[in-house]
């Protein structure tokens, strides 16, 4: 005999889920019953909805596909990028291990602790 008594997670999930799938049906079920009063047949009520249905799922498959393909090709792009990094030197012909960070462009020994500089004496 079980002695808990509350319901787990999983249970909640699915009790959610479950009064979610009810009331999508039953406003279906009223969806269908307005047509059928504005005057259109049942079974062409029934079409209508089951086309309605699958063009939704039409347009996710189609969405879906697309978010796919960009998700592969960005992976492929980065995949080639982290290969070409390690071996491509800079401007200078150096690798990313000898490189100076007093040597770049933008250096200035204010925003550094190094040795001093000899291009920045003070005068």
């Amino acid at each position: 005999m079980n002695t808990k008594t509350h319901i787990s997670t999983a249970e909640r999930f699915g009790c959610w889920l479950g009064r979610g799938w009810r009331g999508y049906v039953r406003q279906e079920r009223q969806l269908l019953g307005w047509l059928v009063a504005q005057g259109v047949p049942g079974g062409v009520a029934s079409a209508l909805l089951w086309i309605a249905k699958l063009a939704l799922l039409g347009v996710l498959l189609y969405a879906a596909f697309w978010l796919a393909l960009l998700i592969v090709v960005a992976g492929v792009v980065v995949w080639m990028q982290q290969d070409n990094v390690a071996e491509e030197p800079d401007f200078l012909g150096r690798k990313a291990e000898e490189r100076d960070h007093r040597e770049s462009l933008f250096y200035h020994p204010m925003c550094f602790n190094d040795d001093p500089d000899p291009r920045f004496e003070d005068d």
